[in-house]
């Protein structure tokens, strides 16, 4: 559906702009992959950006959902959040929900521009004059965030941004296509200022996401998606500096730099964090701390990742901690830790959502990568597992329709390393078991893949899972604590006990009919649900089989399929 070009930057205007943004980095995510070689040429900036704003527009969408059920803060719920609500809403949730390097950059540069938008929260709205601050502030507190700023990078589109929009005049509209114009320019110009980019023929990949997404600012403001930037700039450069390059063309990462990526959300206060910045810069490089209001994001590369963490503990609550490995072997490696020997014909990458099922699809032959609740692969997970898999045809298996766009990316990519691939739109791990449990790898490809595609397609979907707000739902409103049915993507039934409503859902789903029945369960799942199912079935179905499988901690209590 077309946006409605906004006048002023308000709740629905912020909620347009997450909306137009994550649309634009979806499409040039692949593209931002490729180019991704500073500073570390891991092949994930665009992903790690998608994934960013994903989680700041979910939080916007939860405000607004949060005041159509009448639970939004103030005397009148009906009119809707405040400006004030969605762009904290947004830089809240860009905070925790920041991936890799780019993404806690991007999340300091929304949180900036909160800063001054929710500054007059009476006003409601602001003008021209507002967004120029906005983006003032944003390029400022993103540059203070990083360490040791380095020029040819985001923070030098970022402040061009902000540059341009101060000597504009005009609307909102006129400002935010200033700021896109001189993001654009400065990009332009990023491999004069980066020999690592110049080399390698390419703009800063971190920029390029920024200029999607103020080409979405723009978008909101007046309708008009501005025209794109070439990402590569000389087709015929060589690999970047500090990096080699493979025969398949792949860049490797330079040996010699950090050993791991660490990143993890901090509660403390200002003064803990101001020592753990001093502590984390002489471990590592590459640092980042991001927040305030006692809740950081911070993104540091180093060679002693558990120090890196304790650092975190001394100054606080650290949670979520990610930690990757950039060496041989590990997600961020284009190359040097591929399997030697004789590639296999064919093989099956899926991404799976529990240990349970992770060791069910390696036993029937996939290679699995695990999905951890709140933590989705990105395509360099991807991209490895596909190569770890060392066959010259792979079959891909996302099993969650929000990994789509990584599952694409990472499909183009080793593409282009002579390996084909054929990308299964499998949106559940029921889907997947039903497209594994037909896989021939001595069949022509395409067959196989079809065959597969066809299996899964005719499995219905289902899960049982807890509901962590109050929101609208196909079902009705649901509170904190419900226990929700979701039938194909969509809440069918809200209820109390996970028993009933596993049972009410699969009801439902047999009245179409169906030859077999999947139940995974997970951690949380009570002991006698797969039992009281079971029977459920053969007394109201005789001729519909069960079979069951403990998925571990997945994330849902429970999966259901029906073929």
């Amino acid at each position: 559906m077309a946006q409605v070009p906004q006048t002023f930057f308000d709740a629905l205007a912020v909620r347009a702009w997450c909306g137009l943004a994550l649309d634009a980095l979806g499409r040039a995510r692949e593209e931002i992959d490729a180019i991704n070689v500073y500073p570390v040429a891991d092949g994930d900036t665009g992903t790690n950006l998608y994934l960013t704003v994903e989680s700041a527009a979910a939080a916007v969408e939860a405000v607004f959902e949060g005041h159509e059920a009448g639970g939004g803060p103030g005397p009148r719920p009906e009119a809707g959040p405040t400006l004030a609500d969605a762009v904290h809403a947004m830089a809240h949730g860009a905070l925790i929900g920041a991936r890799g390097n780019s993404g806690t950059i991007l999340a300091q540069l929304l949180r900036g521009m909160a800063q001054v938008l929710a500054g007059d929260e009476s006003a409601g709205r602001a003008d021209g004059q507002g967004l120029r601050l906005a983006l003032r502030q944003a390029a400022d507190s993103a540059r203070q965030a990083v360490a040791h700023p380095v020029e040819g990078t985001v923070l030098t589109v970022a402040s061009a941004a902000a540059d341009a929009a101060g000597a504009a005049e005009g609307d909102c509209g006129a400002v935010a296509r200033a700021a896109h114009e001189g993001a654009r320019a400065a990009l332009a110009e990023t491999p004069d200022r980066l020999a690592v980019l110049r080399r390698a023929g390419v703009v800063d990949a971190g920029g390029r996401g920024l200029v999607a997404v103020l080409a979405a600012l723009v978008a909101t403001f007046t309708g008009e998606t501005p025209r794109d930037l070439h990402a590569r700039v000389d087709a015929g450069a060589g690999p970047p500096r500090g990096a080699t390059e493979c025969a398949d063309g792949a860049v490797v990462p330079d040996p010699a730099g950090p050993a791991f990526e660490v990143i993890y959300l901090l509660e403390a206060g200002d003064t803990a964090v101001a020592r753990l910045r001093q502590r984390l810069d002489r471990l590592g490089d590459s640092l980042v701390v991001v927040g305030g209001d006692g809740l950081w994001n911070v993104h540091v590369h180093v060679d002693d990742a558990g120090a890196a963490v304790e650092a975190g503990v001394e100054a606080g609550r650290p949670y979520r901690i990610r930690i990757t490995h950039f060496g041989a072997g590990d997600v961020h490696t284009t190359g040097a830790g591929r399997a030697r020997g004789e590639r296999a014909e064919r093989a099956v990458v899926a991404v799976v959502p529990g240990e349970g099922l992770a060791g069910l699809y390696t036993e029937a032959g996939a290679t699995a990568v695990l999905a951890r609740p709140g933590e989705p692969p990105a395509s360099g997970e991807l991209v490895e597992a596909v190569r770890r898999a060392h066959a010259r045809e792979v079959v891909l298996l996302p099993n969650d329709a929000e990994l789509r766009h990584t599952a694409a990316a990472a499909a183009e990519q080793v593409r282009a390393e002579g390996i084909r691939v054929a990308l299964i739109p499998t949106r559940s791990a029921i889907q997947g078991i039903a497209a594994l449990a037909v896989h021939e790898p001595g069949r022509r490809f395409d067959e196989d893949v079809v065959s597969m595609t066809s299996a899964a397609g005719a499995t219905r979907y289902a899960e049982v899972t807890v509901a962590e707000r109050q929101s609208w739902t196909m079902a009705g409103i649901c509170q904190a604590g419900d226990i929700l049915g979701l039938v194909d993507g969509d809440v069918a039934v809200i209820g109390q006990d996970v028993t009933a409503t596993a049972e009410a859902v699969l009801d439902r789903m047999l009245a179409a009919g169906g030859e077999l029945v999947t139940l995974v369960l997970g951690d949380d799942a009570p002991e006698s649900v797969a039992a009281h199912l079971e029977t459920r079935v053969r007394a109201g179905h005789l001729a519909v089989d069960t079979v069951v499988y403990h998925g571990g901690r997945q994330g849902a209590v429970l999966l259901i399929g029906v073929e």
